[in-house]
């Protein structure tokens, strides 16, 4: 699978306030999830978020939070954010491609990367902007997402995929504000 920026949506799974000091990484898992939201909303690639028990987890990570606009953001309770049954009823659930970042990456990434493959989305997880409490937790829920079809990839593999070619004003754009 190639991304397509027609076909993706940007899916942001439970970045939230009292859970990211726990993360490995935590920081540069908010930091790349930021970029990635710049890019898709410079290419016109839908965004949407999750939190999970915001009651217990708090909100989302204001620098995320900042960069959602009304309506994105989905509340639930189940740890796959599909299982939530408002997810793929969304506006832009009807997208063949997801993207997804977030955390944790062995608990609610997985499990809503499982049921959008069973779905019959094709998925791609940005391994830099996924994250656990544990090293080990991550590595096992890559491979196991990998071994049910996702494909594990890197933030500027989705840019320029999305991106499609050179010489276009949008390149220049996003070359000029988050590659160089």
């Amino acid at each position: 699978m190639r991304l397509n920026a027609q076909q993706s949506v940007l899916l942001i799974i439970d970045l939230q306030g009292r859970l990211s000091p726990a993360i490995g990484g935590g920081t540069a898992v908010i930091d790349h999830t930021a970029w990635l939201i710049g890019v898709a909303r410079q290419l016109g690639v839908p965004v949407m978020a999750t939190e999970q028990y915001p009651q217990g987890l708090g909100a989302t990570e204001p620098k995320i939070a900042d960069l959602l606009l009304p309506g994105e953001l989905l509340e639930k309770s189940h740890f796959s954010a599909v299982a939530e049954g408002n997810l793929l009823s969304h506006v832009n659930g009807n997208r063949r491609q997801w993207v997804v970042c977030g955390t944790e990456s062995h608990v609610c990434v997985q499990q809503t990367v499982l049921d959008l493959l069973a779905a019959g989305r094709q998925v791609a997880v940005v391994e830099e902007a996924v994250g656990s409490r544990k090293a080990s937790d991550k590595a096992l829920a890559l491979k196991r997402m990998r071994q049910h079809g996702a494909d594990i990839v890197s933030r500027e593999m989705v840019a320029f995929e999305w991106l499609n070619k050179a010489n276009t004003p949008q390149f220049k754009a996003v070359l000029k504000e988050f590659i160089r």
